[in-house]
C-alpha cells in the first residue's frame, strides 16, 4: 500500500522529509481533474490531503470517503495551520465513537 500526499508545494516539502514520496501538487483550477486521476490509481493506502484541498473537492471527497474503504484520507493543516472553520471528519468520528474531543 501506498502513501501519497495531495497537496500544495510547501506542505509537500514537509512530507517529503517526513519520507512520504509520492506527492500530488495540483495545479490552481486544477484540483478536481488531478484528484480524479488520483483516485483511479490502485494500491493506495493513505492520502494526506490539506484542509483548503479538501475544501475545494467539497462533495466529491465526502462522496468518495463514504463509498471506499481505501485508501483512507487525512486532512492535515497546510503551513497556516489548522483552520478554525474546517471540519475534520476523522476527530469528528472519534469523538462520535469514544465521547470525547481530539485537539
Amino acid at each position: 500500500m501506498r502513501i501519497i500526499g495531495f497537496c500544495d508545494k510547501d506542505t509537500a516539502v514537509a512530507l517529503r522529509l517526513a519520507g512520504v514520496k509520492d506527492l500530488v501538487v495540483p495545479i490552481e483550477g486544477e484540483e478536481i481533474k488531478q484528484w480524479n486521476k488520483l483516485i483511479e490509481q490502485e494500491n493506495l493506502g493513505l492520502i494526506l490531503i490539506t484542509e483548503e484541498l479538501a475544501d475545494k473537492l467539497g462533495k466529491r471527497l465526502r462522496e468518495y470517503r463514504f463509498t471506499h474503504k481505501l485508501p483512507i484520507i487525512v486532512e492535515i493543516p497546510d503551513k497556516r495551520g489548522r483552520r478554525r472553520e474546517h471540519i475534520d471528519i476523522v476527530s469528528q468520528l472519534i469523538k462520535k465513537a469514544v465521547g470525547i474531543e481530539i485537539t
